[in-house]
């Protein structure tokens, strides 16, 4: 249940990866969704910030400059009604003038700190006055000084501000020293950088949606095109050379289309051509054999009538006699084996079906290549067990023994040669296992070529026409059998075949396994 569990969990944290890969619209407006995001993000946050930041400084500056013109102000007045005013009543006029400007106005709030007592608006909290300004101005009271702060009154409003604070002098004393707070309200500079903040965000996701749904319509322009050459091209490697894409336009895609049309039927016209070749190849194969069969006929008369009086003759002849008859066997056997290629490719060959006790089969053509297995030093031995009656083509299967043990003793290198015959209810198989040279993955992927040997150059001691395993492939094939391979260098090889023991059943499974057991753990199988 567990292994179910991490199965599916598996299955489920792959499936977006697997539609990643398979999807080239969603990869194409995906990242074009993710490179837009990114440069929306970087000018979203370029124009936000030079908005506040000119915004900010506007009203810095309009502060600081009712501030400074209003302190002027004070100062003038003060300075038009005597020097010491610490406690006058001008002091106090001036002071309260000052106060009910700013609240009238709407922009600030005033406080003024004079040595007799602090004077501010009634509404007015003296918390939104940072401590770090009243020291800077105790510290250095001939500048000017803001900061930004929040402005709090005493009914719980609050909101952004700016404080502009200096010390204005009403006379030559200490006492007549005096500090004064302006504290601006920034409501609606908050205000005006909300809206464009929310009026970026906006912009900035109808753009993004305008972006996506431009790349999939782009998308889905390019790659409709595209789709239909990709399925042209399938229909093309299926032998569908007529079913030519549409034309529309003059552009790329449309192009393309005509290049894929063009293609189709260059390939059309290549296929044909060759198909009228390999009919002209095989009608040249056939009547070539058929037409040396007369001749090969009379030349053998003739050869087996000197090979009976060889021994009459010298030594000379008497060679050159021997010599005669095994190249003529070796161009019987080539001539039969063409004439069997050419019915095969003309789809002429047929089975002569009957029930065969493929034991009894086996052990007859085992008999038959005893000889010539004790002469390169090799030892057949059979493992079967009882009786395996099948419905096959009796002349077919003895040449594909025939075939396969003839080649496992060519290259058994004289180690035993074991040959395997096991059945079930529907299938018998049968394998040919030898311990020779072997052959390597990509040999292996050419055995059953026409005419193919796997080292050209290695001496040769049977007549072998190279179209043994092509022709038993075939013999395989008419049975619907299977015929596989493997093979590895310095173990030898094993062919498998497995046949229907009944013309009704198809071949799904095998009873011998391909690997042979004695085989080494990390293995070139060839199928």
């Amino acid at each position: 249940m567990a292994e179910i569990d991490t199965v599916r969990i598996r299955h489920t944290l792959e499936t977006p990866l697997r539609t990643w890969k398979s999807s080239l619209t969603l990869r194409v407006v995906v990242s074009a969704l993710l490179g837009s995001l990114v440069v929306l993000t970087l000018a979203g946050f370029f124009l936000i910030y030079r908005v506040t930041y000119g915004i900010v400084s506007n009203s810095q500056e309009s502060a600081i400059s009712d501030a400074n013109e209003t302190m002027y102000e004070i100062e003038q007045q003060i300075g038009s009604a005597g020097y010491d005013y610490a406690n006058s009543d001008a002091l106090m006029n001036i002071v309260t003038t000052a106060i009910q400007r700013g609240i009238s106005s709407g922009r600030y709030q005033v406080q003024f700190v004079t040595q007799v007592g602090t004077y501010a608006p009634a509404n007015f909290d003296a918390s939104s006055i940072p401590d770090s300004i009243r020291q800077a101005v105790g510290s250095q009271p001939s500048l000017v000084h803001w900061v930004p702060t929040r402005v709090t009154f005493k009914d719980g409003t609050a909101g952004p501000g700016l404080v502009v604070a200096t010390q204005l002098s009403g006379g030559g004393t200490e006492r007549d020293q005096f500090q004064v707070f302006f504290v601006f309200s920034m409501e609606q500079e908050a205000w005006t950088l909300t809206v464009v903040k929310t009026a970026v965000l906006l912009s900035g996701l109808v753009v993004f949606i305008g972006i996506g749904l431009v790349s999939y319509g782009v998308s889905r322009q390019t790659l409709v095109p595209l789709r239909a050459a990709r399925r042209s091209a399938e229909r093309l490697a299926a032998g569908e050379l007529t079913q030519l894409m549409p034309v529309r336009g003059t552009d790329d895609l449309a192009q393309l289309a005509v290049a894929t049309n063009h293609m189709a039927n260059q390939l059309q016209q290549r296929i044909r051509q060759l198909e009228q070749l390999s009919r002209v190849q095989q009608r040249f194969v056939s009547d070539v054999s058929h037409e040396l069969r007369t001749p090969l006929t009379t030349v053998r008369m003739a050869a087996d009538l000197l090979y009976d009086n060889r021994d009459s003759l010298p030594e000379v002849e008497h060679k050159s006699v021997e010599l005669l008859n095994r190249e003529l066997t070796r161009f019987e056997a080539l001539l039969s084996d063409l004439l069997e290629i050419s019915r095969f490719d003309a789809g002429v060959a047929t089975l002569s079906l009957d029930e065969v006790d493929l034991t009894a089969l086996l052990r007859g053509e085992l008999d038959a290549l005893t000889e010539l297995a004790s002469t390169l030093g090799s030892r057949l031995d059979l493992h079967a067990d009882g009786v395996c009656v099948a419905e096959v083509d009796p002349r077919r299967i003895s040449r594909l023994v025939r075939n396969l043990v003839s080649n496992a003793i060519e290259h058994g290198e004289g180690k035993p040669i074991e040959i395997f015959l096991v059945q079930d209810d529907d299938v018998a198989a049968f394998a040919v296992r030898d311990h020779g040279v072997g052959f390597t993955l990509e040999q292996g992927k050419q055995l059953f070529n026409r005419f193919w040997r796997a080292d050209p150059a290695r001496a040769r001691h049977i007549g072998g026409t190279g179209l043994g395993l092509s022709i038993s492939q075939e013999d395989v094939r008419l049975h619907q059998g299977w015929i596989h391979a493997w093979g590895r260098l310095g173990q030898g090889a094993q062919f498998r075949v497995v046949l229907p023991r009944r013309v009704d059943v198809v071949v799904t499974h095998s009873p011998i396994p391909l690997v042979p057991s004695d085989a080494a753990e990390v293995e070139e199988p060839v199928t």
